[in-house]
């Protein structure tokens, strides 16, 4: 067994699994792999870093997007998907998305999910931002992600066998993954972790396999306001990074327009607002009750969602605001229990009534259409390396992703990956690889931050890579980022210590990678598109920048950045990628 060249310093692993395939994540993306995986006859273990539940997943509000109402097409969807991205979009990936997603939602009900449906017994589709058609399925009004996580654990328990030996899915909760592992030719053989708490296997361990699926979800907290969980850090993609894989499109962080405005000082998750409100009639308005969204995009509130966090911040700056208005008021009472339960109950906690009064809402982080790069396949530029979900970059969402494709993208490629991997199975591409002794990851990337740096990073990011962005900005935040990446490297070769591993150094580094190449990528990009908005280059520049932003780690812990004008790899086996020729930055 060797490792990586990069690494997070670690314990060496005290204990070892073997199994098929290891899905780290347990969000829609890692349990449809996962349940495909232990349907073609896989011994199959999910690693997630909390319980199976805790993910971004079940805090999706609005629902899943899928041509699935009468007179509505695959065809259509793509097209308002296209529009969402735009210029950036994988064609491809995106016909892939919306011929094979009303199937697979299928497949979701069947699993157990059970969706909102009229007195009739049809779904019932409501209309969210950039879509010309009522096409998202909900469920429980506004509890769509709940109650998708409700039923893929459901299955997921009731295909966890009694007896450790026999094939399935083992789970193991409450679990951080550290680092690759690869065999001497370069390909996975697994991945170290760390468990936290009590339980059958405990500290930093290892699970050996020749296929490893990240479903690591988004990386929302290197922002200081998000909608995303505390378990959002961007480990995925981090390690993917450690372990010589490309991403992305990073700079695309999407910034929902309407998030739960909870004071200038708020930090961590906020509540989310969904579009789904806006897509049953609720309004936009400033202080003044003037709808400003109308005659700026003809589908105004239902804009795509980079215009309309635009609008609404263009608004505050005009206005001297710290946040606008969604008046949906003339809901009533009962609409609001009924359709938006959960949302009624976040803004009454925090003492606003939207039956009466219009709730204040602001942008905040909330996804990336970036990730780690695959091709249609799921598969990663490092050989028996996939990613699925908000970690991966398919090609599907571009510049910005169109509300409600993103469960309905972790349920199609996560099949795709699970598919493939059977397939490699069967014909011997992926084939079990377990090592003994364990090895010692011995070069690790760089020093542990200590866990105060997480704020530092989050401010630095909001300040300087946020909604608004210039070179000004960005060259600043890039100048923390590296003065805190200096300082701990400095302490570590002057006084021969890092700080301590554990899960809050952990993350932090990996905040501290993740916001580097956000910040790299972003700075590249001179030209405004979809949801990266720079301030000193306001217009979208089709000629010079209708390209991805792709970026490696190199050994030596620096950047190396290039531009492509195509985002997929077409090989026809899971074997090493053409080199590229990168730009250092």
């Amino acid at each position: 067994m060797t490792s990586t060249g990069i690494r997070l310093h670690a314990p060496a692993p005290g204990w070892a699994i073997a199994a098929d395939v290891v899905v780290v994540g347990s969000g829609v993306a890692g349990l449809t792999t996962a349940l495909r995986c232990e349907a073609a006859g896989l011994r199959t273990v999910v690693v997630t870093k909390a319980r199976l539940d805790d993910g971004s997943t079940r805090w999706a509000q609005g629902g899943i997007a899928a041509a699935l109402g009468e007179g509505d097409t695959p065809e259509q969807h793509l097209d308002d998907t296209l529009v969402a991205g735009a210029g950036l979009c994988d064609e491809e990936a995106v016909r892939t998305l919306v011929t094979e997603g009303p199937d697979a939602v299928r497949r979701l009900i069947a699993t157990g999910a059970r969706f909102d449906e009229s007195a009739e017994g049809d779904l019932e589709l409501t209309r969210e931002g950039g879509h010309h058609r009522r096409r998202i399925a909900h469920a429980g009004g506004d509890a769509t992600g709940a109650e998708i996580s409700r039923a893929l654990v459901e299955a997921v328990d009731d295909a966890t066998p009694s007896d450790t030996r026999a094939r399935g899915i083992r789970t193991i909760e409450n679990a951080l993954v550290l680092d690759l592992l690869t065999d001497a030719d370069g390909r996975t053989a697994g991945v170290t972790l760390h468990v936290m708490g009590e339980g059958q296997h405990d500290g930093v361990g290892a699970v050996h396999a020749p296929a490893v699926v990240l479903a690591t979800g988004g990386m929302g907290q290197v922002f200081s306001a998000t909608t995303n969980p505390s378990v959002s850090t961007g480990d995925g993609v981090a390690l993917a990074l450690r372990a010589g894989a490309e991403v992305s499109d990073l700079e695309f962080v999407q910034f929902h327009p309407t998030v739960l405005f909870l004071g200038p000082d708020a930090e961590g998750q906020q509540p989310l607002v969904s579009e789904a409100v806006r897509g049953e009639g609720a309004h936009l308005v400033d202080a003044d009750g003037v709808r400003f969204m109308v005659g700026q995009h003809e589908l105004a509130e239902l804009a795509p969602r980079d215009i309309v966090a635009k609008g609404i911040t263009r608004r505050m700056q005009e206005r001297g605001a710290e946040h606008m208005y969604l008046d949906a008021r003339h809901f009533g009472a009962d609409m609001w229990e009924r359709r938006f339960p959960t949302i009624l109950a976040a803004c009454r906690a925090h003492g606003i009534d939207p039956v009466t009064e219009p709730v204040p809402v602001a942008p905040a982080a909330h996804y990336a259409s970036g990730g780690v790069r695959t091709d249609a396949r799921g598969r990663t530029t490092v050989p028996g390396l996939y990613a699925c979900g908000e970690v991966a970059c398919t090609g599907v969402h571009g510049a910005n992703r169109l509300a409600s494709n993103s469960l309905l993208e972790g349920l199609v490629y996560a099949e795709r990956i699970a598919a493939d991997i059977a397939a490699g199975h069967a014909d011997g591409t992926l084939h079990a690889r377990v090592p003994a002794p364990l090895q010692h990851p011995d070069h690790p990337a760089h020093p542990l931050l200590p866990p105060e740096a997480r704020l530092t990073i989050q401010r630095t990011m909001t300040e300087g890579a946020g909604v608004l962005r210039s070179a000004g900005s960005l060259t600043r935040a890039a100048d923390q980022l590296h003065h805190l990446h200096d300082e701990a490297r400095e302490a570590l070769h002057e006084n021969g210590k890092t700080s301590e591993p554990g899960v809050d150094t952990w993350e932090a580094t990996n905040l501290l990678c993740v916001a580097r190449v956000l910040v790299a990528a972003a700075a590249r990009r001179e030209e405004t598109r979809g949801c990266h908005w720079r301030e000193d280059h306001a217009d979208r520049d089709d000629r010079a920048w209708r390209r991805h932003i792709v970026v490696r780690l190199n050994p030596d812990r620096s950047l190396a950045v290039h531009t492509t004008d195509t985002p997929e790899f077409p090989p026809t086996t899971h074997g090493p990628q053409p080199a590229h020729r990168p730009q250092e930055q």
